[in-house]
C-alpha cells in the first residue's frame, strides 16, 4: 500500500510513504509514518501477568476455499443488504464450531451444507456451532445473510454528501482488518481463498473487483443491473475489492493484458496524466522480476477522499483522487512512483503476501524498492540513487532513538507497522542485497522466491533462504543486523595523506550506541580516490568499532569518497576541506556526491562556497543537485547567498523554481515582501505561485493579507494556492482573516480533499487561539469530527486540542473512550493540551475539572456494570 510515504500511505491499503508533499510524488501508499509514532516505545503489548507478549500469525483451523459475496448498495441510505457464503475444509483436526470475523453485520440468517445446532453474533465475530463436527478434509459451506452500515470497509461517497453531482461511488478498503465490516470472512494474511463477487447497482453504472466479470445482467424486477466478478486465483481477505459507480474509463495494454483506468467524471479531463506510465512499468517488471503479471488484468481506479495514496487489491488497485494532475503544474507532480509502487505489488503482496503484520516489509519494502528501480529505468540512475537518499536522509536515519527492528512483534495494532521501517529501510535492505549480491544473482534470488512460494504467505526466512541458494552466501549476519535488530550504523570517516610514505590513511569509526537491540554493523564498503582524472577504488571491511586502512597511491588524492556508488544505508560524517567538497560538486558521474558536498557548502560561510553553490544552482544537469544547492544558499543565510538565490529564479525546472521561492522565503528581509508578491501574482504554475504566498505568512506588511486573501477565492485543479493561503493566514495571526478562512473551509471542503484540507484545519485554532471569543472556532471544529473522511476527524481533534478551549473537553472525552482508535488516540492527546494551556486557572480548578473527568468515566463503567448484570438478571 502506498501511503501517501504517505507517511508513501499515508503511502499507503498499502498503505506508500510517497509524501503527498514531496515535489515529485503525488502520494504515498498507506505508509502512514507514524501514526503510532509518540507512543512505540509502550507499544509492546502485556499480557494478565505483566509479560510481554508478541504478536503471531493465528492457527488455522480450516482451509477456506472459496468466498462469494453477493451484495446491494443503498446509496442514498449508505447501507446495504448481502449474503456471503464461506466454502471451507477443515486441516488437521474435526471442527465443531466456525469463527468468522463480521464486525457489526446485522446477520438476519445463516444456513449451511451442514446442520447447525446454534450461532451467536457479536460486535466483532460470528460463530457458527455444527451439531457434529466436520471431519478432516471434507468440504462444507456457510451462508450468512444480513445488513450493514458499515463505518470502515465499504465507504459511500455521494452528491448527498457534498461530492460532486455524477460522481456518486462506493469503494472498499481491506487492509489492515476492514474487510469484516462488509463481508463476513476469516480476516488474516495467512489465509487465502478464490472469491467472487457479485454486485448489483443502477443500470448505467460500473462495477469493479477482482478478477474477471463472469455475467452481467439487469433483474426486470428491480430494475438493478447484477455484475458478477469471479477471482479464481486465491488471495488473501484484505485484497479483496470492490468499486461501483460513475466512471469515466481509459484503455491500454501490455501485449494480451488489458490496461484499465477509471476515474470520476469530474476529474476525467485530466486522468490521462495519472495513467501514462503503466504500460510501461507493466513491462519494466516482467523483465526485471522474471515472472509475468500473475493475473487476468490490471484496471486502476480514483478514490474521492481516499485513505491513503493507493491500495493494491489483486487486479484492481484503489487510487487517491488527487494522483490526477493538470499540465499546468509542469513536472512538480507526477502519478509515476504511486503507479509503479501499487503496480509491484501485484507480485510483492498479492502473488505472495507477508504471513503476519511482523513480516509487513516483504509487501512494503519490495514495492518501495522497485519503484526506484522503474524510476532508475526511466528516467536515469541518478533518479533511482536520489530517491534512495531521499529517504535515507529524510526518513530513516533521522529516527533518533527508535531502535524497533524491521520484523518486530511488539506492536500493539498492525498500523504500527507500517512506517518507516516496512517501506524505506525494508527497500534499502533490498538494495543493499542486489548491491552486494549482484544484480543476476539477485533476480535470480527474487524470481525463485516468487515462483516457490507463488499464491502463499511468506516470511522473512523464505526470501533469506532463496538469497542464500542463488548466491551461495551466508546472510544470516546480515538480516541479523538489518532486519532482525534495529537502528544503522553511524559512521565518522577521516583520512590524511602520509606523502613519505605515498599512503593515504583512511579511518573509519561506528559511533552509534550498541546495546541489545542494534548491533555493531559488518559492513562492506568502497573507499575511491581521485587524482589527476584518474580513481583508485579500495575494498574494505568494517567490522568493529574503529579501523585504520592504508591504501598505496602514486600521488595525493584531491578528493576521497566514501561507498562513492550509495550501496550502505548509514549516517555518515566525512569532514573534509572546504577545496574538496567543491571538487565533489563538480564530479559528472557522481549524483549523490554532488548532493552531499552541496550540503556540506552550506556549512561554509565564506564567498567560495556561495559561488560554487550558485554555479551548482544554475548549471548542474540534474534537478536534485540544484534543489540540494539551493537549501544550502538558504542555510547559509547571507546577503551573498540571497543575492544568489534571487539571480536564480528562473529555473526552467519547475521542481527547482518552486525551491527556490520556498529557499527566498526562508530570508527575513522587508524587500522580500516585492518580490514574493510579484510571483504570487505573475507565475502561472499554480504549485509555484503558491510556494510564494506561503512564504509570504511570515511578512505583516500591510499589501500581503489583500494578496493572501484573494489567494484563498482561486481555482486550480489541486488547489494549491488556496491551500497556501489558508495556512499563510495561520502564520500572519490576522484577525481580518478568520471570517474568510472559515467561509474557504466551510465551502471548499470537497474540493481540497480530505488529507489536504485536513491539515488546513489548523489554521483555524492558530487564528481563533488568542481571539477574545473562539466559539466560531470551536463550532466550526466541532461540526468537523463527524467529516466522512477519518483524517479530517483526526486534524479536527488536534486543532480542538491546540485552541485550548475548555468547552471542547466533553466532546473529546467522547471520542477518547470511543476505542483506541487514531481519533481516540488523538482525543486523549488533545484533552492532555487543554488541560496543559489551562496554567491560568487556580491549581483548585484545575484539579477539580479532572476529577470531574474521572468520575465521568468511572461513571460511563458503572452504567455498563449495571447494565450488564440488569441484562444478566433479566436472562436467568
Amino acid at each position: 500500500m502506498h501511503r501517501l510515504l504517505f507517511p508513501l500511505s499515508l503511502f499507503a491499503p498499502t498503505l506508500l510513504f510517497v509524501d503527498l508533499a514531496a515535489a515529485e510524488e503525488v502520494a504515498v501508499c498507506r505508509y502512514c509514518e507514524g501514526a503510532h509514532a509518540d507512543h512505540w516505545r509502550a507499544a509492546a503489548a502485556e499480557d494478565a501477568d505483566g509479560q510481554t507478549s508478541g504478536k503471531y500469525a493465528p492457527d488455522r483451523l480450516v482451509d477456506v476455499l472459496w468466498i462469494k459475496i453477493d451484495v446491494t448498495p443503498d446509496f442514498e441510505e449508505q447501507t446495504l443488504q448481502a449474503s456471503t457464503t464461506v466454502t471451507f475444509t477443515p486441516i488437521s483436526k474435526p471442527v465443531g464450531q466456525l469463527r468468522l470475523n463480521a464486525v457489526r453485520l446485522r446477520v438476519a440468517e445463516v444456513t449451511a451444507s451442514r446442520k447447525i445446532a446454534e450461532y451467536v453474533s457479536t460486535d466483532e465475530d460470528l460463530t457458527i456451532l455444527f451439531a457434529e463436527p466436520i471431519p478432516v478434509g471434507q468440504q462444507a459451506s456457510v451462508t450468512v445473510r444480513y445488513t450493514a452500515e458499515p463505518k470502515k470497509g465499504l465507504y459511500f461517497r455521494t452528491e448527498k454528501m457534498g461530492y460532486p453531482a455524477g460522481d456518486d461511488h462506493i469503494w472498499t478498503q481491506g487492509e489492515t482488518h476492514e474487510a469484516p465490516h462488509w463481508f463476513p470472512c476469516v480476516d488474516y494474511p495467512n489465509e487465502r481463498s478464490s472469491t467472487e463477487v457479485i454486485c448489483r447497482v443502477k443500470p448505467d453504472m460500473t462495477v469493479l473487483s477482482n478478477g474477471r466479470v463472469v455475467s452481467e445482467s439487469v433483474d426486470a424486477a428491480t430494475g438493478l443491473k447484477a455484475v458478477h466478478w469471479v477471482q479464481e486465483k486465491p488471495h488473501v481477505s484484505y485484497l479483496v475489492c470492490l468499486v461501483a459507480g460513475y466512471f469515466e474509463k481509459l484503455e491500454k495494454a501490455h501485449g494480451d493484458l488489458r490496461l484499465r483506468f477509471f476515474s470520476q467524471p469530474s476529474l476525467a479531463e485530466h486522468a490521462a496524466n495519472a495513467f501514462a506510465d503503466t504500460d510501461q512499468i507493466m513491462a519494466f517488471y516482467e523483465e526485471e522480476i522474471g515472472v509475468k503479471f500473475p493475473w487476468d488484468k490490471y484496471d486502476q481506479v480514483t478514490i474521492r477522499d481516499f485513505n491513503s495514496g493507493g491500495m493494491e487489491n489483486t487486479t484492481l488497485t484503489t487510487l487517491t483522487h488527487r494522483t490526477i494532475f493538470s499540465g499546468e503544474t509542469e513536472n512538480i507532480y507526477s502519478s509515476r512512483g504511486l503507479d509503479a509502487h501499487e503496480t509491484a505489488h501485484q507480485w510483492f503482496g498479492d502473488y505472495v503476501t507477508c504471513e503476519d503484520w511482523a513480516n509487513l516489509w516483504l509487501n512494503e519494502g519490495f514495492a518501495t524498492y522497485y519503484t526506484h528501480l522503474y524510476k532508475g529505468h526511466r528516467l536515469g540512475h541518478d533518479e533511482m540513487l536520489y530517491g534512495l537518499y531521499r529517504d535515507a536522509a529524510g526518513r530513516i536515519l533521522n529516527r533518533g532513538d527508535d531502535t524497533r527492528p524491521i520484523v518486530w512483534r511488539g506492536y500493539t495494532d498492525p498500523w504500527q507497522q507500517f512506517d518507516y521501517r516496512a517501506y524505506p529501510k525494508g527497500s534499502w535492505v533490498l538494495h543493499m542485497l542486489r548491491s552486494q549480491l549482484g544484480k543476476d544473482v539477485y533476480r535470480r534470488a527474487i524470481k525463485s522466491y516468487l515462483q516457490k512460494h507463488a499464491l502463499t504467505s511468506v516470511s522473512t526466512p523464505d526470501l533469506l533462504a532463496e538469497l542464500e541458494d542463488a548466491s551461495g552466501n551466508s546472510l544470516d549476519r546480515f538480516f541479523d543486523q538489518w532486519v532482525y535488530h534495529g537502528g544503522a550504523p553511524r559512521l565518522k570517516v577521516s583520512h590524511k595523506w602520509l606523502p613519505k610514505e605515498k599512503l593515504a590513511h583512511v579511518r573509519v569509526e561506528q559511533t552509534q550506541k550498541v546495546s541489545d537491540e542494534v548491533m555493531m554493523f559488518h559492513l562492506p564498503a568502497v573507499v575511491r580516490f581521485h587524482s589527476a582524472g584518474e580513481t583508485v577504488d579500495h575494498a574494505v571491511e568494517i567490522t568493529g568499532a574503529a579501523h585504520d586502512f592504508y591504501v598505496p597511491l602514486e600521488k595525493k588524492p584531491d578528493l576521497v569518497r566514501f561507498d562513492p556508488e550509495y550501496t550502505i544505508l548509514a549516517k555518515v560524517d566525512f569532514a573534509k576541506p572546504q577545496a574538496m567538497f567543491e571538487r565533489q560538486l563538480e564530479l559528472d558521474n557522481d549524483v549523490i556526491g554532488r548532493v552531499l558536498a552541496a550540503e556540506a557548502l552550506g556549512r561554509k560561510d565564506n564567498k567560495k562556497s556561495v559561488a560554487a553553490l550558485a554555479g551548482a544552482l544554475n548549471g548542474d544537469p540534474f534537478y536534485g543537485v540544484r534543489i540540494a544547492a539551493s537549501k544550502a544558499l538558504a542555510k547559509l543565510g547571507t546577503d551573498g547567498a540571497l543575492a544568489a538565490l534571487r539571480r536564480s529564479v528562473a529555473q526552467d525546472d519547475a521542481r527547482v523554481r518552486q525551491q527556490v521561492v520556498k529557499d527566498i522565503a526562508r530570508f527575513y528581509r522587508p524587500e522580500m515582501v516585492d518580490l514574493l508578491l510579484s510571483i504570487a501574482q505573475e507565475e502561472p504554475n499554480p504549485a509555484v505561485a503558491a510556494a510564494a504566498i506561503r512564504g509570504l505568512g511570515k511578512f505583516a506588511a500591510e499589501k500581503v493579507a489583500p494578496v493572501v486573501a484573494r489567494g484563498m477565492t482561486a481555482d486550480s485543479l489541486r488547489d494549491e494556492v488556496p491551500l497556501a493561503a489558508l495556512r499563510a493566514a495561520a502564520d500572519l495571526q490576522d484577525a481580518s482573516l478568520r471570517d474568510q478562512v472559515l467561509e474557504t473551509l466551510r465551502t471548499r471542503r470537497i474540493d481540497f480533499g480530505a488529507r489536504t484540507y485536513a491539515g488546513s484545519l489548523a489554521a483555524v485554532a492558530k487564528l481563533y487561539k488568542h481571539a477574545d471569543d473562539r466559539t466560531p472556532a470551536l463550532d466550526f471544529l466541532r461540526n468537523s469530527l463527524t467529516d466522512p473522511g477519518r483524517r479530517v476527524r483526526q486534524a479536527a481533534v488536534e486543532a480542538l486540542g491546540e485552541l485550548g478551549d475548555v468547552r471542547a473537553v466533553p466532546l473529546l472525552s467522547d471520542l477518547a473512550d470511543g476505542g483506541n482508535d487514531r481519533v481516540g488516540e488523538a482525543a486523549k492527546k488533545a484533552i492532555d493540551q487543554i488541560n496543559d494551556q489551562a496554567v491560568a486557572a487556580p491549581k483548585e480548578v484545575r484539579e477539580l475539572r479532572t476529577l470531574v473527568r474521572e468520575l465521568q468515566k468511572d461513571q460511563k463503567r458503572l452504567e455498563r456494570t449495571v447494565d450488564e448484570l440488569r441484562a444478566k438478571s433479566v436472562a436467568k
